[in-house]
């Protein structure tokens, strides 16, 4: 990372999505330069929702225990009557399984995770040039060029990949002539950060729910003294987000005068639409996160499907940098572009149901259910049934170590290599390699499933092995008599036997 002049890529943009793929890259080991044109790091709530599906992640790249010590849980909407009078509604929230052992969004605001994020970056050797914007870009069969500006002057770099997370109005996206379908969806919203008094922090405060005309809520941050201001607003004209406005729109909207806002930190106003571009990849540029899709906000979706999107791509950019074919690159749209095609539509779903009055989110939020099952790194050489399929995420499970102590599977997955996973075998199935991690489980093996819990979460026969993708999703299942199968499928993702020079 330090050698800038050896960067393999280039990522522009530095939210959510950009810090993830560098912290993943960072740890791989794979040189790259994060700019952002932004003079300093962006400072509002925006995305503050981190679903159960992102927390496994953020739980292998080393940091959501500092998410969660910062975070914490949402509060109960309260929606308040025309009479003063309101009604708590518990968020229904499923306990958690061994299986999946993180059920809750965690609220944080955006700023606080991107400032941890940038603290994990940091102590993996990297960092976001600030205040740096790439303004032209050109691409050949070799790389990417790409004209930089920053407070130092103009350079010109050349990178094999270039990423741009460079937000929905995407220069990069625009320069490649990708086009961006979608619609507006007749709602238009102000957001602010505000320090305020006369509601306490217990509750999600709803007034006019179901008027979009008049809607307004206020949710304490958690991590922070402030609140989130969120209000419906007029679809056209001038929004004055100052103080003595937002305290008139609190006041007509809760019909109370307690509420006073006494300092704005961050404000926006912003039009919802729901836009998905129509390729991911031109050659070696690639999109992520809001360059790639964009939502309303309900159901906390958006930063989430960013994060994974970077999450999907990052491995795979390291393996055709070290040597796997290049078409890898291709499952990257081939997996990605469908989920966030489903997130458009469950995002807009759920504002027409907030139109109604209805704040409920259930498991659909999670993005525990997403799987890639029609993707080309889906293989499966025998047909089997179970409740588990290549291609569905890979479920943790608690097991015992040999000297005794208990492990998890999400500890033996946690990294930047494969896993192969062996359950009651009798003998292996391929040889060790780099970048592979082969584990055996059953009795006279380095690993018990005392409980049974692999078993009922993978639904394995004796001699089947499960193979693990670095993100954490089942690449293919095998038995013991198909290594030849194996074999290939491993050759296909760079995970190539290579003879041992030394002897």
């Amino acid at each position: 990372m330090k050698d800038q002049s050896l960067s393999a890529v280039l990522i522009c943009g530095a939210g959510a999505a950009g810090l993830t793929l560098a912290i993943d890259l960072a740890r791989r080991g794979v040189p790259f330069r994060l700019i952002d044109k932004l003079d300093r790091p962006f400072a509002g709530s925006r995305g503050k929702g981190i679903q159960p599906r992102s927390q496994e992640v953020f739980e292998d790249l080393g940091v959501l225990d500092r998410l969660v010590a910062a975070g914490g849980v949402y509060p109960p909407p309260r929606t308040y009557n025309d009479d003063g009078s309101y009604t708590d509604t518990p968020f229904e929230i499923e306990p958690p399984t061994p299986a999946e052992p993180y059920h809750i969004p965690l609220m944080l605001p955006q700023f606080l995770t991107e400032r941890l994020l940038r603290e994990r970056l940091a102590e993996l050797g990297g960092r976001v040039e600030f205040g740096c914007e790439l303004v032209g870009l050109e691409q050949d069969e070799d790389g990417v060029v790409a004209r930089l500006v920053s407070r130092a002057g103009e350079e010109m770099i050349q990178v094999p990949y270039l990423v741009a997370a460079d937000g929905g109005r995407s220069f990069i996206r625009n320069a490649l002539g990708i086009d961006f379908p979608g619609k507006t969806l007749g709602v238009r919203a102000m957001v602010a950060d505000v320090d305020l008094v006369g509601l306490n922090r217990d509750a999600w405060h709803q007034f006019h729910a179901g008027d979009m005309r008049r809607l307004m809520s206020v949710c304490p941050l958690a991590g922070t003294d402030l609140f989130q201001i969120q209000a419906a607003i007029s679809p056209e004209g001038e929004v004055d987000l100052s103080i003595d406005a937002l305290n008139a729109m609190v006041s007509e909207r809760s019909g109370r005068v307690d509420i006073h806002v006494q300092s704005v930190s961050w404000a926006s106003a912003y039009s919802m639409s729901a836009r998905l571009a129509d390729r991911y990849r031109v050659r070696r540029i690639f999109l992520i996160g809001d360059a790639a899709h964009v939502h309303p906000p309900t159901g906390g979706q958006g930063l989430n499907t960013s994060v994974q999107d970077a999450y999907n791509l990052g491995w795979k950019l390291a393996a055709v940098l070290g040597g796997a074919p290049d078409r890898l690159l291709d499952t990257y749209e081939q997996e990605r572009r469908p989920v966030a095609q489903e997130m458009l539509g469950l995002s807009t779903r759920l504002l027409e149901a907030q139109k109604r009055g209805s704040m409920r989110r259930g498991r659909e939020v999670h993005q525990l259910d997403i799987g890639y099952p029609e993707s080309a790194l889906t293989f499966e050489p025998s047909s089997r049934p179970g409740i588990l399929l290549a291609g569905d995420r890979a479920p943790d499970a608690p097991l015992r170590g040999a000297a005794g102590c208990p492990r998890r599977l999400f500890d033996l997955f946690a990294g930047a290599h494969w896993s192969l996973i062996g359950y009651e075998t009798t003998r292996e199935i391929v040889a060790p390699r780099s970048n592979l991690h082969i584990h055996h489980v059953g009795a006279g093996h380095e690993l018990s499933d005392d409980g049974g819990h692999l078993r009922d979460a993978y639904d394995l026969a004796p001699g089947e092995w499960v193979l693990v993708r670095p993100d954490g999703y089942v690449g293919a299942i095998f038995r013991s008599d198909e290594a030849v199968a194996l074999e290939s499928y491993l050759g296909e993702v760079g995970l190539v036997c290579r003879p041992n020079r030394h002897g």
